[in-house]
């Protein structure tokens, strides 16, 4: 059974203006979060280059019983024995908010982020690893997807609904329109034939989930999507990598628009982070092709423009973390090391920050915003 909150919501933000996703590829904090502020709704980062624990599955993970986090071996495991000595300690625990807080020792960079005054902006964001991608990326000892498994299922859902409430409630103590989106790249994955968990569950599971959050109920996936059926999850927000679509099927129109008509914002995933595709584009062709898919939207869902971009936010297409090319980094070459690698990797990120609010401007110029 899934718990519930009542807290006032947040404003929805919109206007073209500006977030990211919160994972990156520093290994300087300061910098990770100074990226971070400049973006019109700032997040906190994640940096698992600097320590294991902010992978965002293992950071997700701490308090949940049967897990097992490995930093050497860089490992997030699941232990069915394990899982049934701690389900007493655990239960002792389930209502108790504090039990579900992000410590320190899993992000360097989350509680400096809270020290700051958060007031000046218009909101703030967080995250978590949603469930349904928790599920499937941590397997127990037979390397099943915990997801598989209906009692662990049915607890998994509960608690990272509590971790969502305990890290939206510190938020919204440093800034009233604080939110929280749920990072969800598995919802990309019930699709599959392969998949034991599939996409009808998924549906009905995650309706259920969202009843229990409190503010804005929030999603991200930078996986392949499936817009319509995202949009219909009851969800209040929506962040994907919209670049990868290159041209938006005419039949999403009427989502998008049901969406919208609700009061949902889009955030639009439109700067590339991959050298290859951020090479071949500049702020204006990118601001050209959200117009574009604004405008198939406008021509087959009968909706202004000029109404999609009030409930739009602009973002990077998704995090960057590997990234095999060269943009922006004079000098690098193939045989660098892993540090200089990672700074190929933070220079295409801040590339594509930077892109992001050019993007923004132009929108707002374009729409009057």
């Amino acid at each position: 059974m899934y718990y519930n909150v009542v807290m006032s919501s947040p404003k929805l933000m919109g206007h073209c203006m500006t977030t990211a996703m919160g994972i990156m590829p520093h290994r300087d904090a300061s910098k990770a979060l100074d990226l971070a502020l400049s973006m019109d709704i700032p997040f906190w980062p994640q940096l698992p280059n600097v320590s294991f624990h902010e992978d965002m599955y293992a950071q997700t993970s701490q308090g949940f019983p049967g897990v097992i986090v490995d930093p050497t071996a860089e490992t997030v495991c699941f232990n069915s024995s394990q899982f049934e000595n701690d389900l007493t300690a655990y239960s002792e625990q389930m209502n108790n908010p504090e039990y579900f807080k992000l410590g320190e020792d899993y992000s360097s960079v989350y509680h400096r982020f809270l020290a700051i005054d958060l007031t000046r902006h218009s909101a703030i964001r967080g995250q978590v690893t949603g469930p349904v991608s928790f599920g499937f990326r941590v397997v127990d000892e037979h390397q099943r997807p915990i997801i598989y498994d209906d009692s662990v299922r049915s607890l998994l859902f509960d608690f990272i609904q509590k971790k969502t409430n305990a890290q939206c409630a510190e938020l919204a103590s440093r800034n009233a329109n604080a939110f929280v989106w749920l990072d969800e790249p598995g919802l990309g994955w019930v699709f599959s034939g392969m998949s034991g968990y599939n996409d009808a569950q998924a549906k009905e599971d995650y309706r259920l989930f969202l009843r229990g959050l409190s503010g804005v109920k929030a999603l991200h996936l930078c996986a392949n999507v499936n817009l319509p059926y995202l949009l219909e999850l009851g969800i209040d927000l929506l962040s994907f990598d919209a670049f990868q679509i290159e041209v938006l099927p005419k039949g999403y129109a009427e989502s998008a628009v049901g969406f919208l008509q609700s009061g949902g914002v889009i955030s639009w995933g439109i700067v590339p982070t991959d050298s290859t595709s951020l090479s071949m584009e500049d702020s204006e062709s990118l601001a050209g092709k959200l117009k574009e898919y604004w405008g198939v939207i406008s021509r087959y869902g009968g909706i202004s423009a000029e109404r999609i971009a009030v409930q739009a936010l602009i973002a990077p297409a998704r995090c960057c973390l590997k990234n095999i090319g060269q943009v922006g980094a004079v000098g690098e070459t193939k045989g660098s090391t892993d540090s200089r690698i990672s700074t190929v990797e933070e220079q295409l990120v801040e590339k594509a920050f930077s892109m992001v609010n050019q993007v923004s401007e132009i929108l707002k110029k374009h729409y009057r915003l």
